[in-house]
C-alpha cells in the first residue's frame, strides 16, 4: 500500500498533492456520496462487533435514513465500561493505537478512544495534507515539500490527540523533529530544548497550540537584550543566527522576535485560542497559523487551505451531522429530547451547529457528540473555487455561561475581552457566581510583568470591552431586555486577581498528584470550587465597588 512517504521518495509529488490534498476538488454532491457510501460499509462493520451492536441499541439499519432514525445519539457514557478498559474484542476493526484526552472528574478521568488501522492509514494523508497546505503558496505548489525537513515537539505526547497528529506527519513525510531526544522531559522542558536545538540545526516548522507560541515569543523578545554568547560558542551556526538575528531585531529597531531567527515555512494550530493570537503569532513568528480542527474522538475534521479563511471539512474520517443551535437548546431545556440533525448539504452560512460524528474505517464513536458548536462561515469558497461548506470552531457547546441580560458567554469570548483590553496576565478562569443576589461572570486572573491596577478597574475595562465584541459577535441574544446594567442593577463582571504564581503553583499541584497531562491546567470556563481553593483565591467574594475615573484610566 503506497504511503505519502513513498511518493515524496520517489519524487512524485504531483500525486503525494493529489492523495493527501484531494479533497478540496470536490463538488459537495461528491463529498456527500463518500460519506454515504462509507457509512454503509462502517454500519456493516457496527452490526458485526458487541460494542457496535449496543450502542446502536440493536438497531440493524440498512440506509442512511434508517441509521439516522433509528440509531440515538451518543456520549462517551455509552461506551463504558469497554472503551475505559482497552476492550479490543468488542471493537469493529482492529486497533493501531489507543488516544487519550480528559474525561469526568469523579467518574472517568480519562477518555480512551481505539484509531482502527485503516482509520490510522487514512488519518496519514490528511495529516501530511496539513503540511502541504500550510507550505504552498497555490494549489498544488508542493516545491518547498522534502524529507527532513526539522519540526518542533510543541504538542502532547502519541497518546493525545495532538501528539498522535503530530507523529503521523513525522512518519509520513520523514521529518526531523527537535528536541532529537526527550527522554523524561517536562513538557516545557521539551520546548526550551528543541528551541535550543532549533538554534544550530534550524527551524522549518510546528505545530502547537498558538497561546504558548505566543508565550515563547515573549521569552525570546524579553531576553534578547541578555542574549549570552558564552554558551553558543560549541555551535558556530547557532552562535551566527543569533548575530544575524539580532543585527536584523537593530536594524528594525525593536527586540528580538522568532522571525529574526528562523524563516519558518509554516505553523499548524487549532484550539479555541487559534482565531485571539494567530495574529501575534504571525507578528512574532513570521508565518500565519493554518487552522485546523481536530479532536480525540474524531481525529481530523476539517482544515484550512492557502488562503487561510474558513476551514474546509475533509470526508473519509467521519461522517456529520449537525445540530442547529435551536435544537441544542431544546435538549438543553429537556435532556430527554432527541435533536433533530441535518446533513452537510443543508447547513446554512453564519448559523452555529453541533457537531455530531460517526467514526468511519472501523472506528467506534457513533453519532457521537462531541460537545463542540462550530459556525459555518460559507456553504462554499468562491474565491478557490472550493465547492464544500467553510466552518470555523465556535467554542465547547458545554462551556457556556448565561447571565441574562447579558448573553451567552463563551471561553473565546473572555479570551478575546481580556486580549483586546492589553492588561498583561498570566492566565485566568471564569465562571457565573451569585453576587449579592445578582448573576455576575466572575473572571480570577493572575497578572504579570509587576502590572497593578485594582480588580474594580480591571472589572470596568474587560465589561467595556464585551460591550465592543458584541457588535461584532452579536453573543448577545437577551438583547430584548435592554442594557445589562439596568436589568441586572450593576455591570455583570467581577474580577478577582490570583496571588502571583497561581497557575504555576496549581500546575505543580497536579503533577505531584500524578495527574495526567489534561487535567495539570484548571478549565477556563466553569471551575470546581477544587480547583479555585488550589489557585488561591478566597471562597467568599465581596461585591466590588464601582470603579472611579481615575481606576479606570489606570488599567490603560
Amino acid at each position: 500500500m503506497t504511503r505519502p512517504i513513498d511518493l515524496l521518495k520517489e519524487n512524485r509529488k504531483d500525486e503525494l498533492w493529489q492523495m493527501c490534498c484531494g479533497f478540496i476538488d470536490l463538488s459537495l454532491k461528491q463529498f456527500m456520496d463518500i460519506q454515504k457510501r462509507l457509512l454503509l460499509e462502517q454500519i456493516q462493520l457496527l452490526k458485526n462487533c458487541e460494542l457496535g451492536r449496543k450502542v446502536m441499541h440493536g438497531a440493524m439499519p440498512t440506509t442512511v435514513e434508517e441509521f439516522r432514525e433509528q440509531v440515538p445519539l451518543t456520549t462517551y457514557a455509552d461506551y463504558l465500561p469497554e472503551l475505559a478498559e482497552k476492550r479490543e474484542d468488542v471493537l469493529p476493526s482492529k486497533t493501531a493505537w489507543w488516544v487519550r484526552t480528559s474525561g469526568k472528574t469523579g467518574t472517568y478521568n480519562v477518555k480512551w478512544v481505539p484509531m482502527s488501522e485503516d482509520f490510522t492509514t487514512e488519518y496519514e494523508k490528511l495529516a501530511v495534507g496539513c503540511v502541504l497546505l500550510g507550505i504552498c503558496r497555490e494549489k498544488g505548489d508542493t516545491s518547498r515539500v522534502k524529507e527532513h525537513m526539522k519540526y518542533m515537539y510543541t504538542v502532547g505526547p502519541p497518546d493525545y490527540a495532538s501528539g498522535f497528529l503530530a507523529s503521523l506527519v513525522q512518519e509520513g513525510l520523514n521529518l526531523d523533529t527537535l528536541p532529537g531526544s526527550t527522554g523524561e522531559m517536562s513538557f516545557q522542558d521539551k520546548i526550551k530544548a528543541g528551541f535550543n536545538e532549533a538554534l544550530y540545526r534550524g527551524l522549518d516548522g510546528f505545530g502547537g497550540i498558538p497561546s504558548v507560541l505566543v508565550s515563547v515569543g515573549e521569552q525570546i523578545k524579553q531576553q534578547s537584550g541578555r542574549a549570552k554568547v558564552r554558551p553558543l560558542l560549541s555551535h558556530p551556526g547557532a552562535l551566527l543566527r543569533v548575530t544575524r538575528g539580532l543585527a536584523k531585531s537593530k536594524l528594525a529597531r525593536r527586540n528580538l522576535l522568532p522571525k529574526d531567527l528562523w524563516s519558518i515555512k509554516t505553523i499548524l494550530g487549532g484550539g479555541a485560542d487559534c482565531g485571539i493570537f494567530k495574529g501575534r503569532v504571525e507578528e512574532m513568528w513570521g508565518s500565519p497559523v493554518l487552522e485546523m480542527y481536530d479532536s480525540t474522538e474524531q481525529g481530523l475534521c476539517a482544515i484550512q487551505t492557502w488562503d487561510y479563511e474558513g476551514m474546509t471539512f475533509v470526508p473519509n474520517l467521519n461522517f456529520f451531522e449537525f445540530i442547529s443551535e435551536r435544537e441544542w437548546f431544546k435538549s438543553q431545556l429537556d435532556h430527554s429530547y432527541q435533536p433533530k440533525t441535518i446533513l452537510l448539504d443543508e447547513v446554512e452560512a453564519g448559523e452555529n451547529y453541533e457537531i455530531v460524528v460517526t467514526n468511519l474505517h472501523g472506528g467506534i464513536m457513533t453519532r457521537y457528540r462531541i460537545g463542540d458548536m462550530i459556525k459555518i462561515t460559507s456553504r462554499r469558497n468562491d474565491k478557490l473555487g472550493i465547492d464544500i461548506p467553510q466552518m470555523l470552531f465556535e467554542r465547547r457547546a458545554d462551556e457556556l455561561i448565561d447571565i441574562t441580560g447579558f448573553g451567552h458567554i463563551t471561553e473565546k469570548l473572555v479570551w478575546q475581552a481580556l486580549e483586546n483590553s492589553g492588561i498583561p496576565y498570566v492566565d485566568w478562569v471564569a465562571r457565573k457566581e451569585i453576587v449579592l443576589d445578582k448573576p455576575a461572570l466572575h473572571l480570577y486572573l493572575e497578572l504579570k510583568d509587576n502590572y497593578i491596577a485594582s480588580e474594580q478597574a480591571i472589572a470596568a475595562t474587560i465589561y467595556d470591552e464585551f460591550i465592543k465584541l458584541d457588535s461584532t459577535y452579536d453573543y448577545n441574544i437577551y438583547r430584548a431586555y435592554g442594557d445589562p446594567e439596568k436589568v441586572l442593577g450593576s455591570k455583570p463582571i467581577e474580577v478577582t486577581l490570583l496571588p502571583r504564581g497561581a497557575f504555576a503553583s496549581y500546575i505543580s499541584q497536579r503533577q505531584a498528584e500524578g495527574a495526567p497531562l489534561g487535567h495539570l491546567k484548571p478549565p477556563h470556563i466553569n471551575p470546581t470550587d477544587k480547583a479555585l481553593a488550589q489557585l488561591g483565591s478566597p471562597k467568599v467574594v465581596v461585591e466590588a465597588a464601582p470603579a472611579t475615573r481615575t481606576e479606570r484610566a489606570a488599567v490603560h
